[in-house]
């Protein structure tokens, strides 16, 4: 097998797909409605939903007048069809809602979809609650509707590849895994974030976290140093570090609010006892490097480059989930796992006892 057909295979067959099983929509796009708009990546959704056959997207809803004023306005929108969050939960002609809200917004309007009965896409971090998210998934559960929340590296090709390496044992016994999620906020985004006790790493650290519990497991324990240490006039945790013991290995997590270049420095690691992958900087362009003691699936002995192409964002998920809406597929993500790692992003952001 050459590298380019193992990256168009990692990971699909090696993760379970555990959770929701419903009934196929059959022929046509999945009609699709957009509800909230302040989200970073709301942009980038859309227009990945808007290249996808799959989907028609019929509708975005902004609550507050000021940013739907504004979008209103951009020509790249124009002909788009505003429609009130009351008359978008209403529609039964939806099939689907991608919430694109801050975080703070992200469960209550979550609720509110899976109680119209139309499946879920929730942006992250959704929200600082254990409770409250936890009865959106079991309800989501109860009525059979998918729940899919919006973490970057989940069909990321290298983080895929390093995953896949440990479960097949080729790195040996895996005792570490690091990754790094550091940005360099504007005030705007700084003030945001302060709104909650882990600070930037609550906003970001779930990418990271995603992966280390979809190959570990859940921590035995969870410690965190929370801190503020730019000169920034805020009280933002601004320089954080979680670690995470596991059964047999241990997870870093470190995430600064102020790091200079940071969106090139961003990296995941699995080290083991019989060898290594490194992703570093995981884009523009992504570099993955491989270390093993002896040639193993589709690499040979010692250090390598692995060559990885520019991983688009949201693209993958939005193929998954319409494939799952048409098909009456599982998500390749459990309820289960949704709720692991909420969880465990909330035990490292300090909102619950680690």
């Amino acid at each position: 097998m050459n590298r380019r057909d193992f990256f168009e295979k990692t990971g699909a067959g090696a993760l379970a797909l555990t959770g929701w099983s419903g009934q196929a929509q059959g022929p046509g796009p999945v009609r699709t409605g957009m509800l909230g708009t302040q989200h970073s990546h709301f942009g980038g959704k859309l227009a990945a939903l808007r290249n996808n056959p799959d989907f028609a997207v019929v509708g975005i809803a902004e609550p507050d007048a000021a940013a739907r004023g504004k979008l209103q306005q951009d020509a790249g929108l124009r002909g788009m069809r505003w429609m009130s969050q009351e008359e978008m939960l209403a529609d039964a002609s939806l099939q689907l809602i991608v919430v694109e809200c801050a975080a703070w917004e992200a469960v209550p309007w979550g609720k509110k979809v899976i109680a119209a009965g139309k499946h879920l896409h929730l942006e992250k971090p959704p929200g600082n609650g254990w409770a409250p998210f936890r009865e959106l998934v079991e309800e989501a559960r109860r009525k059979k509707l998918l729940l899919q929340t919006g973490y970057l590296w989940r069909w990321h090709k290298g983080v895929m590849a390093g995953i896949e390496a440990a479960q097949k044992g080729w790195l040996g016994e895996v005792f570490m895994v690091r990754g790094s999620m550091d940005a360099d906020r504007d005030q705007g985004q700084r003030d945001v974030e302060a709104k909650y006790k882990g600070g930037g790493l609550f906003e970001l650290g779930g990418h990271v976290l995603d992966r280390m519990v979809e190959l570990l497991g859940r921590p035995k324990a969870v410690q965190s140093v929370l801190r503020h240490h730019t000169s920034s006039p805020d009280k933002l945790a601004d320089n954080n570090v979680a670690v995470l013991e596991f059964e047999k290995a241990l997870g870093v997590l470190t995430q600064s609010a102020k790091m200079a270049g940071a969106s090139d420095h961003r990296s995941f690691e699995i080290l083991g006892t019989e060898g290594s992958v490194i992703l570093h900087p995981e884009a523009n362009p992504p570099r993955m490097r491989v270390f093993l003691k002896q040639a193993r699936g589709p690499y040979r002995e010692g250090w390598q480059d692995v060559a990885i192409p520019p991983q688009p964002r949201f693209v993958p998920d939005f193929q998954e989930l319409g494939a799952a809406i048409r098909g009456g597929k599982a998500l390749k993500h459990s309820y289960d796992h949704e709720l692991l790692l909420h969880e465990t992003l909330l035990r490292a952001s300090g909102e619950l006892k680690g």
